[in-house]
């Protein structure tokens, strides 16, 4: 049998040249995507839960399997302890970072009794880890979806006593739209709060064509992303929480590419328009987007169409479809000033967590 390998370095999708650490703003630097592994968390919800209904898990072929526990293995160190960890940000340029939980972690599938308790250690091993050392890391936590009355108490502690900057939603729950009335209350007691509500994909639900060549995450991450945020524009959350503080991971999936045919369809059909009141695409510019698209092209069409304000630097430290130069690959545009580049590094990721 062929040897199961990945690597956690340089990405194959962009020429490199002189490393972030060589060329970073003299400004604070700040990943706004990174996951935190807590394992108690892990083993409390293992009896509970079912692997079949987690769409990365169940569209995968028995080699994608044997490489993720592979990752799994070869990342726990720097997922769990932040000598090896901040090393390795260190070695980025990196001074501060977002932690949010691993996706897997938000336990959607879970019975509500057990997701609650699952949550909630969670988000206590994420303060924990920060605690240590607050200079360089704030927490984003998680929060129980499949009860919105739960998911708004877990948030009101997040956002209190666990001092957090907001929280990490998956894409869909547990194949409900984030847009079902059922989440009203969380998206209002989100605009309340002021929390960030960053959204995470965790594979695509309809995952069937997606199993080979690990298509369920390389396509289906951005896509489940892409659906996410026609629900939320189109069913209208965003046009009734015009204060929301909304960060699409992975660069926003495929909508920001491809945005015009949105506006199209909302112009020329009355079952694509709904009650919405404004072209879509002006809900779609309030959302903020991170820099994990890899190639230099991609991230100077995203700051050109959607504004250096609404870019922020990320990495989805620490798993092998990361970037591991962020600011490497913010500094290979060559459009970019030095404001620009200043602002995607962290400026931007400072004014919205309000550092």
């Amino acid at each position: 049998m062929t040897e199961e390998t990945n690597h956690y370095g340089a990405t194959a999708a962009r020429v490199h040249g002189r490393p972030g650490r060589e060329t970073r703003p003299s400004s604070t630097t700040i990943d706004i995507h990174a996951h935190v592994f807590v394992p108690e968390a892990g083993a409390y919800a293992a009896p509970h839960l079912d692997p079949a209904t987690i769409p990365l898990a169940r569209f995968a072929t028995p080699a994608t399997q044997a490489l993720n526990r592979k990752q799994d293995a070869d990342r726990r160190v720097v997922g769990t302890q932040h000598g090896p960890r901040l090393a390795e940000l260190d070695a980025m340029g990196i001074d501060l970072q977002l932690c949010a939980p691993a996706p897997p972690q938000s336990y959607y599938t879970l019975p509500l009794e057990p997701a609650v308790v699952a949550n909630r250690m969670v988000n206590d091993g994420i303060a924990a880890f920060c605690a240590v050392r607050p200079d360089r890391f704030l927490g984003l936590g998680t929060v129980p979806l499949q009860d919105a009355g739960e998911a708004v108490t877990e948030l009101e502690r997040c956002m209190g006593p666990l001092g957090f900057k907001g929280v990490q939603v998956l894409t869909n729950v547990a194949g409900r739209e984030l847009s079902d009335p059922a989440f009203a209350p969380f998206w209002a007691a989100a605009e309340r709060l002021g929390a960030l509500v960053m959204i995470h994909p965790n594979g695509f639900t309809g995952g069937e064509r997606l199993a080979r060549f690990y298509f369920n995450n390389v396509i289906g991450n951005p896509l489940d992303t892409t659906v996410a945020l026609h629900y939320l524009i189109f069913d209208g959350v965003l046009e009734r929480h015009p204060g929301l503080k909304v960060l699409a991971v992975h660069g926003g999936g495929y909508l920001p590419a491809y945005s015009g045919r949105i506006d199209h369809a909302w112009g020329a059909r009355s079952d694509a328009r709904g009650d919405l009141p404004k072209p879509p695409t002006e809900y779609l510019r309030r959302v903020y987007f991170d820099t994990i698209v890899f190639t230099p092209h991609q991230l100077e069409y995203l700051v050109k169409v959607f504004g250096a304000d609404r870019i922020l630097m990320g990495t989805d430290f620490p798993f092998d479809m990361a970037d591991s130069d962020p600011i490497g690959h913010i500094c290979s545009v060559e459009s970019f000033d030095d404001a620009t580049r200043a602002a995607l590094a962290g400026g931007n990721a400072k004014r919205l967590l309000g550092l």
